[in-house]
């Protein structure tokens, strides 16, 4: 009885092709059940909108006076 190897190898590799796409789709589906029963059972809070808080503008004197002094300083010891 003679056996062709080409067929032989394509069937297995079928089948494990198939072994693994069942598996997956297997996965993916228990994800998605998963998913569904962590959200319906331990839902999100919902956190209260707050109101953005009106925060003063700082003045850039200090920045503006400290940059100056550098400058001075690098110009100085040219």
């Amino acid at each position: 009885m003679e056996t062709n190897l080409v067929f032989e190898g394509l069937k297995f590799m079928a089948l494990g092709m198939g072994t693994v796409f069942i598996f997956l789709i297997t996965l993916i589906g228990m994800m998605i059940l998963l998913s569904y029963v962590v959200h319906k059972y331990f839902p999100e809070p919902v956190a209260a909108p707050s109101t953005p808080k009106a925060e003063p503008v700082p003045s850039n004197n200090n920045k503006i006076a400290a940059i100056a002094a550098a400058l001075m300083h690098h110009n100085q010891n040219r």
